[in-house]
């Protein structure tokens, strides 16, 4: 099987996709959360009443976790598919393919424990209280 020279530009998009569906449920779930712990439920509730449609995150947790999920799996395939993937040979390319390579593991890393921060703040927290 021949090696490609390019990168897969679904690569970029799926990894930084997964971050901001992994912090969207940071913001349904654990910055609740967060600030009732920490005593500040009347500045979240005045944050709610400043910009009603964080409530929305709230309201289709379900539906937001579905996606986050997916797009946190399908970037995981991605980055398995694409780890031996050779950099093309023209110097800049190169460099731009090194270190998304580099940054890109971090990224979905990232966004799987924000993941899970979140889904626990959803999911299981409730529960435990």
């Amino acid at each position: 099987m021949k090696k490609s020279n390019g990168t897969n530009p679904l690569k970029p998009t799926l990894a930084f996709l997964s971050l901001f569906t992994a912090l969207s449920t940071l913001l349904c779930c654990a910055l609740p959360a967060l600030f009732v712990v920490l005593g500040f439920g009347a500045a979240f509730a005045s944050l709610i009443g400043t910009i009603p449609q964080l409530v929305w995150f709230s309201e289709n947790k379900l539906w937001l976790f579905a996606g986050g999920g997916l797009l946190l799996i399908l970037g995981g395939i991605l980055q398995i598919r694409l780890r031996g993937e050779d950099c093309p040979t023209d110097p800049s390319l190169g460099d731009a393919c090194a270190s998304a390579k580099d940054w890109f593991p971090m990224i979905y890393y990232a966004s799987v424990g924000i993941y899970v921060v979140g889904a626990f703040f959803a999911f299981v927290a409730p529960l435990m209280f």
